[in-house]
């Protein structure tokens, strides 16, 4: 009979639930967008109601490895978050924030096809 997780976390060391929980925040910090709508127990029928797309376009737009700014910022804003662009550098981190105030004048698209 199988286990459940939680009986199995209980026996373990503070140390190593401690441990764990800290690899899971690890994993939790860097996610492709894919799982990061799963993560936010979001569907893509849903997302694609919130970006007024079809369900295919947010499938398109998870498996994409190159994007605007701009649509990457729609995707996240649509489920909730904000998409901040930091670059990293060995003598500290630097914000972009060109991309904050994007001309909106022209409408954010996203790929339908």
């Amino acid at each position: 009979m199988a286990k459940k997780f939680r009986d199995l976390r209980t026996k373990m060391s503070k140390e190593s639930q401690a441990r764990a929980h800290e690899k899971a925040q690890v994993m939790l910090s860097e996610l492709p967008l894919a799982e990061l709508r799963q993560a936010r127990h979001l569907s893509q029928e849903q997302l694609a109601a919130e970006l007024d797309v079809r369900q295919p376009a947010v499938a398109k737009i998870e498996k994409k490895t190159d994007m605007y700014i701009s649509t990457l910022r729609r995707f996240i804003e649509a489920m909730g978050g904000k998409l901040e662009i930091c670059a990293h550098f060995p003598d500290g981190d630097v914000k972009i924030n060109q991309f904050e105030e994007l001309d909106n004048s022209q409408p954010d698209k996203i790929p339908t096809n």
